[in-house]
């Protein structure tokens, strides 16, 4: 099963980016609740997903979709997509959605594989397929990256550039930053936005203690414990 690209989606060739730090702001912070609701969603199925002695998981894109838009709108309070957001932030938010449910169409032969257990579509996989994927749709008008202190970093792709490390170093890991806050501004590409995200309990099956012990994705644990600096979500919007 493949998902099409709804024609709406030329919107996102064709304006320019909104106007005014506090619209860029929404729309990149838009993106970054939709990747963790997807995220949350394939979270939330990963018994189903790992299931040997299932087939067919009813996983398809379009139930997925679903999961997620129910996901954001109980994140948010606001629907995914509505005829009232500025054309900019609707095709981006409609680009992502497409990008999520092409990730998850091409998954379906190892999401149904029977027989295998553990099948390492976690959600860092799942959003780093689907990232890739959006950042071919908004065709360079946006993208969207998942980062992390450099030693923490298991992907090669994921590696912060200067900017995304100098902002990690800088402010996520000072003192003083205020848990949670992004931190944006408009830089030479575009206006480029970093948001901190922090280990949960769930997360410290693969990177808590004990340090160096192999998780069950093959990398050694980082001896982590919840509320501690895990990441970023990186957004760019170019004009």
């Amino acid at each position: 099963m493949t998902c099409r690209l709804p024609a709406a989606l030329a919107l996102l060739i064709l304006p320019a980016l909104p106007a005014g730090a506090q619209s860029l702001e929404d729309s990149a912070a838009r993106l970054a609740e939709l990747l963790r609701a997807g995220r949350a969603v394939i979270s939330e199925n990963q018994a189903l997903i790992n299931d040997p002695g299932l087939g067919d998981k009813g996983l398809t894109p379009e139930a997925f979709l679903s999961q997620v838009t129910a996901a954001f709108l109980a994140r948010t309070g606001s629907p995914a997509v509505s005829e009232d957001l500025p054309p900019f932030q609707r095709a981006l938010a409609e680009a992502q959605l497409e990008a999520m449910g092409q990730t998850i169409a091409e998954a379906q032969p190892l999401i149904n594989m029977e027989g295998v257990g553990f099948k390492g579509f976690i959600p860092a996989v799942f959003a780093r397929l689907a990232n890739e994927r959006f950042g071919e749709l908004a065709d360079g008008r946006a993208a969207v990256k998942i980062t992390a202190p450099p030693e923490l970093v298991r992907n090669r792709k994921a590696r912060p550039d200067d900017w995304e490390r100098a902002v990690i170093e800088d402010r996520f890991l000072s003192a003083g930053w205020t848990r949670g806050e992004a931190y944006a501004e408009e830089t030479g590409p575009g206006f480029r936005m970093l948001i901190p995200e922090y280990y949960s309990e769930s997360c410290l099956a693969c990177h808590g203690s004990p340090a160096g012990e192999t998780d069950v994705t093959g990398f050694p644990k980082e001896g982590k414990a919840a509320g501690d600096l895990g990441g970023a979500i990186s957004i760019t919007l170019r004009p």
